[in-house]
């Protein structure tokens, strides 16, 4: 499907990706688009320079981080739809029109999936494990299987990207991403791409740091998009502790040594699990409500054509 490759702006984030962005921004140039926008995090190295000599508009960010670069990024851009990828040369331009095509056919997101076709080496075993069990997690914590949450090559339209309400200032942003998506009911296609070995800069993710911070995420983003989850989780964890120091306390009474302290903090350990819990189940039937509330006043809204 041809379409006006004017109407997008190719996003790319950049911090210290001197090595490989004036070629990033050249593919995409021979590619035939035009509007490439670099926001860079105050790069040490000469990202900026390599940049603006290939051809792209480079802003710097006023903020620190990933999310902090998107979010600027997103209020500069004014095309109608947007191609986002890292700058370290992992993506391919040739990716690009893959990528792009669901937005013109009505999808308001499209995901890369680099899990499925990533080159020999690109990923570590204990990456692809890692990416794997948080994709795993989202699709449990959120009801929606996305394959591919930490993906950086992505497209929206400028009204998806409107919808949402994005606040992670760092590596969590594509989760943060994934969640408002799920959350406003956008139309989300994944394709597979080609995922590149990095050609020579240094990753600035760290495994398990990140890791715990993007498991934290999925999880605490998940009071407003699947409560039951996020309830439900803190209940049974409650719940499971008041049981824990029950047994203990029955073990030490049958050795006729009694805990009065412990057994009501187990008391009150098991009611307030159950609460939670039960908070849960009232929170999910309430957001099922909402929903359906504003399912049944967009129906009552006249079409465009008629207004």
């Amino acid at each position: 499907m041809k379409f006006n490759k004017d109407e997008v702006c190719v996003l790319i984030p950049t911090l210290n990706e001197g090595p490989t962005i004036g070629n990033v921004v050249r593919e995409f140039k021979a590619q035939g688009y035009n509007n490439i926008l670099v926001i860079d995090g105050k790069s040490t190295d000469n990202t900026v320079k390599s940049a603006r000599e290939a051809g792209a508009n480079v802003r710097t960010q006023s903020g620190k981080g990933k999310g902090n670069a998107i979010m600027e990024a997103f209020e500069l851009i004014e095309q109608p739809y947007i191609l986002m990828l890292d700058g370290d040369g992992t993506y391919t331009a040739k990716d690009a029109e893959k990528m792009l095509t669901p937005l013109f056919l009505g999808f308001d997101q499209v995901i890369g999936d680099r899990l499925i076709n990533a080159e020999e080496g690109s990923f570590s075993r204990m990456n692809l494990f890692g990416n794997h069990m948080l994709n795993l997690l989202f699709k449990v914590a959120h009801s929606r299987d996305l394959h591919d949450i930490l993906s950086g090559y992505r497209a929206f339209t400028k009204l998806a990207v409107q919808q949402m309400n994005l606040k992670e200032r760092g590596f969590e942003i594509e989760t943060e991403i994934s969640v408002e998506a799920v959350r406003n009911g956008q139309r989300i296609m994944v394709v597979p791409i080609k995922y590149l070995r990095r050609p020579g800069t240094a990753t600035k993710l760290s495994p398990f740091h990140d890791g715990i911070k993007i498991v934290t995420t999925i999880y605490r983003l998940a009071r407003v998009n699947n409560p039951m989850f996020y309830f439900g989780m803190m209940g049974v964890f409650t719940t499971l502790l008041g049981m824990l120091t029950g047994v203990y306390v029955v073990l030490e009474w049958l050795r006729h040594i009694d805990h009065i302290p412990l057994t009501i903090l187990t008391v009150l350990l098991i009611v307030v699990g159950i609460e939670i819990f039960m908070f849960g189940m009232i929170s999910d039937m309430l957001l099922v409500f909402h929903r359906e509330l504003i399912r049944e006043i967009q129906l009552l809204q006249p079409p465009k054509s008629q207004k």
